[in-house]
């Protein structure tokens, strides 16, 4: 048997394995969530995001879906809420300081917060081997700065409660720091990424504003940064590095105010970021970020997984 086929096999077991498990239902003791409980899903017009936001409500739950073109987003939560689910809708432009601060305001006027967040709004412009950077302000602001922006914005909105609230940025294994197909080369920059210890925001600021410059001046090529895909994967290594320190800051917080942060990859999906050439369909691909946001007595925070199993970073 080749590689390709052994591989083949490999996923379509793990595939009935995550296909067995949504089957089971949560026990009592479980499931921490009720109708009460608020799920916001960014860009949850279609793709990733509409699946996550179909999967929460069939858990049960109340989820906003956000989009930022309404007609797209209220048709999407129309067909939703044309099943049977309790699924509302809010206009929710990631890029947008007065659009984020709009939504947070309905969000606490009408909800009173939210116990879930899903960061899964983004962008990609490079399909198969193209590995173009002319959009790479584009994908930066919204993939990383966009998701940052979102959660400054939503952490004091969310709920206290004994099972603690969740936070889940979508990534990809494009973005790991020692992968073998996309490695970061820059040592330096590996480093300070990797360094929990020594982490910061602005340390990460201040890469990605140094991988712009390099675009922008033409010597991105040569920086060390990810081949393949490089604006996007750049984007990911931030949302990740993020993710990690803001599980650091916020696991400080006291039991029945804590908020766990985790980042999932969710495969080569078929959508139209990747052209659709991807190779599960897009309910197998939220299938592990709605599994990490509903693990019930939650300590899990600060990890990056995939198919339902924790990944390096």
């Amino acid at each position: 048997m080749g590689r390709k086929e052994r591989g083949n096999e490999l996923r379509e077991k793990r595939m009935q394995e995550i296909s067995l498990t949504r089957t089971i239902p949560y026990s009592d003791h479980q499931r921490w969530w009720s109708t009460e409980t608020i799920a916001v899903v960014t860009g949850g017009n279609r793709g990733i995001g509409f699946e996550v936001s179909r999967q929460f409500a069939m858990h049960g739950m109340t989820v906003i879906l956000t989009s930022r073109d309404v007609c797209v987003g209220l048709e999407a939560a129309k067909v939703l809420q044309e099943g049977g689910l309790n699924v509302a809708f809010h206009q929710l432009d990631v890029l947008d300081a007065l659009s984020i601060k709009q939504f947070a305001d309905w969000l606490l006027q009408n909800y009173g917060g939210l116990d879930i967040l899903i960061n899964n709004a983004g962008v990609n412009f490079n399909l198969g081997s193209s590995n173009s950077v002319e959009y790479a302000q584009m994908v930066i602001a919204t993939n990383y700065y966009g998701t940052k922006n979102m959660t400054q914005a939503m952490v004091p909105l969310m709920k206290p409660s004994s099972a603690g609230a969740r936070i889940v940025n979508v990534s990809s294994r494009l973005a790991k720091l020692n992968g073998r197909r996309n490695r970061v080369e820059n040592v330096a920059f590996r480093e300070l990424l990797g360094n929990l210890d020594t982490l910061t925001e602005d340390v990460i600021d201040r890469i990605v504003s140094t991988f712009l410059e390099q675009v922008e001046d033409g010597s991105w090529e040569t920086g060390g940064w990810p081949q393949l895909s490089t604006d996007y994967s750049v984007s990911k290594l931030a949302v990740n590095a993020y993710t990690r320190l803001m599980a650091k800051i916020l696991g400080d917080r006291p039991e029945g105010h804590k908020i766990y942060v985790n980042c999932y990859c969710p495969g080569w999906v078929k959508t139209a970021m990747t052209g659709f050439a991807g190779n599960i369909s897009a309910e197998e691909g939220a299938d592990t970020g709605v599994w990490l946001a509903l693990l019930p007595d939650q300590a899990v925070t600060g990890k990056f997984f995939a198919e339902r199993r924790e990944i390096s970073f």
